[in-house]
C-alpha cells in the first residue's frame, strides 16, 4: 500500500538517529531471539524460545503470516481506512457513511498530531510514558492529524479476527501463560510514513507492580503482527531483559542518556508475516516515523487467569472495575469465536483446542450474526 513520502527538517538530530538505528538493528539481529514457531518431540513450546524470551523480554517468530492471509488482511485494511472519520472529531467516513467507531461506546479510532508525542512527559495512561521523545518537525502540508491505533479492532475485521484464532499463536499464548490464559486488548497500530508519532517509553503493567507475586510475567504479553514488516525507523524498541527489574524509573534512564536514545535499546525488526511477541513489562517505546516505510502492526495481547481474576483494572483500557469470572469468561469468548471463525476459512487446518472453551467450542459457530456480536465487545477488556 503506497503512501506519500514526506520530508522533515530533523536538524541535528537525524545525523546521530540514523547511527543509533545503524547500531540497534546490528545489535537486535544478533541476539538469537528469532525463527519460527517450534515445539519440541511432546508437543511443547520449544524450550530454546522459552528460554531466549525469558532473558530478553521479546521475540519474534518468522513466517507465521502467510502470503495468502496477508492478502486477505490488507484486504480488510483497505476497506476499513476506507471507512475511517475524516478527521478527528468528524462521525463520517469520507464517503459521507457513518465512520467505524461513530456508533461504538467502547473507544476505538485514535489520532495524533504527525511527528508528536502525545503522551511523553504527561499525566496521560497513569503517567506511565514519564519522559518526552524528540519530536521531529513535521513537513509543510502535513495534515492536522493522522490515525494511529485502532481500538476494539476484532469487530472490523474479519481477517484479524482469524489471525487472533491462529493456532500456533494460541498454543505460544499458552504455553507462556498457562491453558487457561485470558485475553487483554486487540488493537491496529498504524505508522505512517514520515508522519507516524512517537510512543514515549513505558511499561505496560499498571497494577501489580507492589504485588508479592510479582514475576516477570504478571502483566501478560503481546503479539505483534507485521503485514508489511517493521524496521529500526518505524518499529518499537525494547530494553532486553528489562522486563526482570520491576518497575522501572524511565524519566532517571532517559536523563541519564541524555536523550531519547536509550542505549541499552534494540528495535524489533520484522519482514512481513512475522509476529514478535513482546513482555509487558519490558521498558520498549517507538520514535517518530520519519522513514518511508508505513508500519501495519496487529496486537494481540495475553494475561495469565491469575493475574486477572479479582484484580482491579488500572483505568487506561477501560473504567476501572474487578474482574470476576463471569466478565472473563464473556471477554474469553472471543477467542472461542476467532477458532470458529478460522476454522471456516480454514477446514483443513487442525484449530487450537482452548482449555476454558474446550466443551463448549464444539456450539460456537461462525456467522454474520456472530460477527455482530463483536460490537463493543472491547469495552470488557481484562487490562491490568
Amino acid at each position: 500500500m503506497a503512501e506519500t513520502v514526506v520530508k522533515a527538517d530533523y536538524g541535528e538530530h537525524e545525523a546521530a538517529m540514523q547511527a543509533y538505528l545503524r547500531r540497534g538493528e546490528k545489535a537486535a539481529l544478533a541476539l538469537g531471539n528469532r525463527g519460527p514457531v517450534r515445539f519440541d518431540a511432546s508437543g511443547k513450546l520449544h524450550p530454546d524460545i522459552l528460554a531466549a524470551y525469558a532473558d530478553f523480554g521479546f521475540y519474534v517468530f518468522t513466517d507465521v503470516i502467510d502470503a495468502a492471509e496477508r492478502r486477505e488482511l490488507e484486504k480488510d485494511l483497505i476497506a476499513l481506512r476506507e471507512r475511517l472519520p475524516t478527521t478527528l472529531g468528524s462521525t463520517v467516513d469520507r464517503h459521507g457513511n457513518p465512520a467505524i467507531g461513530s456508533d461504538c461506546k467502547a473507544p476505538t479510532v485514535q489520532w495524533v498530531r504527525p511527528l508528536s508525542d502525545p503522551l511523553g512527559g504527561t499525566n496521560k495512561a497513569n503517567g506511565r510514558h514519564p519522559a518526552k521523545m524528540i519530536e521531529p518537525l513535521a513537513p509543510a502540508g502535513a495534515p492536522k492529524h493522522v490515525v494511529q491505533l485502532i481500538l476494539g479492532a476484532l469487530q472490523f475485521s474479519p481477517a484479524f479476527l482469524r489471525l487472533y484464532g491462529h493456532p500456533k499463536l494460541l498454543a505460544v499464548a499458552a504455553a507462556i501463560n498457562g491453558d487457561d490464559f485470558v485475553p487483554f486488548n486487540e488493537a491496529i497500530w498504524m505508522k505512517h510514513a514520515g508522519l507516524g508519532g512517537s510512543v514515549a517509553w513505558h511499561q505496560d503493567g499498571t497494577t501489580h507492580w507492589n504485588s508479592p507475586d510479582l514475576d516477570e510475567g504478571t502483566h501478560g504479553f503481546n503479539f505483534m503482527g507485521q503485514l508489511y514488516g517493521c524496521t529500526a525507523a518505524n518499529g518499537v524498541w525494547v530494553v532486553p531483559g528489562s522486563h526482570r527489574l520491576g518497575k522501572v524509573d524511565i524519566r532517571e534512564w532517559v536523563q541519564r542518556a541524555g536523550s531519547d536514545r536509550l542505549p541499552e535499546a534494540v528495535p524489533i525488526v520484522c519482514a512481513p508475516g512475522d509476529v514478535a511477541m513482546c513482555n509487558r513489562q519490558a521498558v520498549h517505546g517507538s520514535f517518530a516515523n520519519t522513514s518511508r516505510d508505513l508500519r501495519v502492526t496487529y496486537n494481540l495481547g495475553f494475561h495469565r487467569r491469575r493475574s486477572v481474576l479479582g484484580a482491579s483494572g488500572g483505568g487506561i483500557h477501560n473504567n476501572p472495575v474487578t474482574y470476576d469470572a463471569q466478565r472473563i469468561d464473556e471477554r474469553a469468548r472471543v477467542i472461542a469465536l476467532a477458532i470458529a471463525a478460522r476454522a471456516a476459512e480454514y477446514p483443513a487446518e487442525t484449530p487450537f483446542s482452548y482449555a476454558p472453551y474446550a466443551d463448549r467450542q464444539a456450539a460456537i459457530h461462525w456467522s454474520d450474526d456472530a460477527f455482530e456480536s463483536l460490537k463493543d465487545y472491547n469495552l470488557k477488556d481484562l487490562g491490568i
